[in-house]
């Protein structure tokens, strides 16, 4: 089993920064993928950023230029930097990691995740 958490939501003003992380923990084998989905309220859960082993960083149209996704796969974490925010980035964020194991059978995981309010 594996477990994700995910720390650094909260509330700040419109145009500041706000940063996320996530630590994963338990068995895991091979990291595939880390990344971050938003949900707002009565919308679809969207993907934000990821970072795919053997493909190009990925972010959202919207986020792109503004946000910045790393992973660390010896720590297991990927962390989110977010600048110039706008009300339009409030919502539930959520970590995923996909891992593989001995197989190459992969496993997706979510963390539980962290709001953020863009909000004056």
């Amino acid at each position: 089993q594996v477990t994700l958490v995910e720390s650094g939501g909260g509330l700040v003003q419109p145009g500041g920064s706000l940063g996320l992380s996530c630590t994963a923990s338990g068995s895991i084998g091979t990291i595939y993928a880390m990344g971050w989905y938003r949900q707002a309220p009565g919308k679809e859960r969207e993907l934000v950023a990821n970072v795919v082993s053997g493909s190009p960083i990925k972010y959202a149209d919207s986020v792109k230029g503004r946000f910045t996704i790393s992973r660390d796969n010896v720590k297991k974490k990927v962390d989110l930097q977010m600048t110039s925010l706008k009300p339009e980035d409030t919502a539930t964020y959520y970590c995923y990691i996909v891992v593989l194991d001995h197989l190459l059978s992969d496993s997706t995981y979510w963390g539980q995740g962290t709001q953020v309010t863009v909000s004056t």
